[in-house]
């Protein structure tokens, strides 16, 4: 194998080790010798292949949603899935055990957005837009989207502090139920009436 092609393997296998350690961890603040540790390496390969701690970050969150586009999008769900079936799988997904870690991962970097790393922010845009533009294929009113968005943002958090998961699904699921009545409704509405004799 050539030089340049096994250093570039190298260095994506070191950068999917170091994902993993911020996975793990739940956080990027792991210093660069906690992170060498982690991987097992040293730190003075980690700056040779990545030149800096800053590079590693931007590397390991560009990997990451890389990761999140592949694992949130609409055509994972079968053809004809329903809302309610999308967004129980979204939250017995996001919930798992094996999950924890990135969830804990993408919190951290909403946490560095409000601290004003215009990074965390494109990264914490990024995956509202993602979100989005899944739940528009199932939920076509944009308010709606959004509304069902911040309910399960907001259900994710008490979900880490008190450890719940039936509080934010049993949320999620009055609020999808009230949405299939509100459309069921209005389509009643628009639907033609019969001639009345």
């Amino acid at each position: 194998m050539p030089p340049k092609k096994k250093q570039r393997r190298n260095r994506d296998q070191l950068l999917e080790s170091c994902l993993a350690a911020f996975i793990r961890a739940g956080t990027l603040d792991l210093s660069l010798d906690t992170l060498a540790e982690a991987v097992g390496t040293s730190k003075r390969m980690l700056v040779h292949y990545f030149g800096g701690r800053d590079a590693i970050e931007e590397m390991a969150m560009s990997l990451l949603e890389d990761r999140l586009r592949a694992r949130f999008r609409a055509s994972a769900f079968p053809a004809g899935a329903s809302l309610q079936s999308v967004v129980t799988a979204l939250w017995e997904q996001t919930t798992s055990a094996q999950s924890r870690g990135i969830v804990l991962l993408t919190r951290d970097l909403t946490s560095r957005s409000w601290s004003g790393s215009e990074r965390a922010k494109r990264f914490f845009e990024e995956q509202q837009r993602l979100w989005s533009e899944l739940l528009r294929e199932f939920l076509p009113d944009p308010g709606a989207v959004e509304t069902l968005l911040q309910l399960f943002q907001g259900a994710m958090l008490v979900y880490l502090v008190a450890g719940d998961r039936e509080r934010g699904r049993r949320a999620l699921d009055r609020f999808i139920s009230t949405e299939s009545q509100l459309r069921l409704s209005a389509g009643q509405r628009d639907a033609p009436q019969g001639k009345h004799e």
